[in-house]
């Protein structure tokens, strides 16, 4: 095979280096696909404050039936 580097004592081939590398990069880079997703609210843009509650309570009502 190819060459092997020695780590901590051990003779470690360069393909586990190469495929630790991508694991890790991997790990770091990849966003959580174990978690919980952000649930996606709508944003709000109201003119006024009575305007927002009653969005907010509009949705928050018929989110319930879903």
């Amino acid at each position: 095979m190819g060459a092997a580097y020695q780590i901590l004592g051990k003779s470690v081939p360069s393909h586990y280096l190469s495929l630790a590398t991508l694991g890790a990069v991997v790990l770091t880079v990849a966003p959580k696909p174990w978690g919980p997703a952000a649930p996606a609210h709508p944003q709000i843009s109201a003119s006024s404050p009575e305007e927002e509650k009653y969005v907010k309570e509009w949705l928050a009502k018929h989110a319930e039936k879903h």
